[in-house]
């Protein structure tokens, strides 16, 4: 199962549920993006102290740079002038970019703030599936009732500055895995699309050459039958003559 079938069923697009404000803005650089909630939303760790649930207001979603299989996330204050959170990412794959931003969420349980799940940037087919503990992985992968992305080894979950560099260290060397609603452990790709092959091209055949059939047939039918004009012609010529 990927992330594309699940999204019917499992994911709430923000502005469809009415938790994301449609007035989002982005920058290319680093995917800096201006959120807005309209009501509180769950994110992973690691977080600020107290931070596990977002009240709803405006923040900044930032990507910072990594040079592996895996990206990491900060969510700031409207200003910028404070982080809330760094949080793991895995790259997604989807075949169809959107325009605008998108987020999507794990179905929570009824009354209790949903949690976040994926973050697309515009125009981007590459986006950011959240990784949670393994505890609440399994948690929400029940209520969902489909895979989600966990954390294997232990990670704090909130510190008094997630900005700490050894926090992004610690996270992009933390295994990760997919556990599904039993509590088994599942294939990543259950959970995110890696990017499809290339389609390959066939190569053209060399159109068939015409081949010219073998030159068998005579000349002499021509021959004759231009030697019959030629006689016709002079028995008519001497006829004339003989009458006049």
């Amino acid at each position: 199962m990927t992330f594309l079938k699940t999204v019917p069923t499992v994911f709430c697009m923000a502005l469809v549920g009415g938790m994301f404000s449609p007035s989002a803005k982005a920058d290319e650089h680093d995917k800096k993006t201006t959120i807005t909630f309209s009501g509180p939303v769950e994110i992973p760790p690691v977080y600020i102290t107290g931070m596990r649930i977002l009240p709803a207001g405006t923040y900044v979603f930032k990507l910072v740079e990594s040079s592996s299989n895996r990206h990491i996330v900060q969510i700031f204050n409207k200003d910028q002038t404070k982080i809330y959170a760094t949080v793991l990412a895995i790259p997604n794959y989807r075949l169809v970019a959107k325009n605008k931003t998108v987020i999507t969420f794990n179905e929570g349980v009824k009354d209790r703030p949903e949690a976040i799940r994926a973050w697309f940037y515009p125009g981007a087919n590459w986006g950011e599936e959240f990784v949670y503990p393994k505890a609440k992985a399994v948690e929400l992968a029940k209520v969902t009732k489909t895979p989600v992305l966990a954390l294997v080894a232990e990670v704090p979950v909130e510190v008094a500055k997630p900005e700490e560099p050894t926090i992004v260290v610690a996270l992009q060397q933390a295994p990760v895995i997919a556990v599904a609603p039993t509590g088994e452990t599942v294939e990543l790709a259950q959970v995110v699309q890696s990017e499809p092959a290339p389609v390959a091209t066939l190569v053209n055949e060399p159109a068939p050459t015409t081949q010219s059939l073998p030159g068998t047939a005579s000349s002499l039918p021509l021959i004759a039958l231009c030697g019959l004009l030629a006689l016709g012609g002079a028995m008519l010529t001497r006829s004339i003559k003989n009458r006049t």
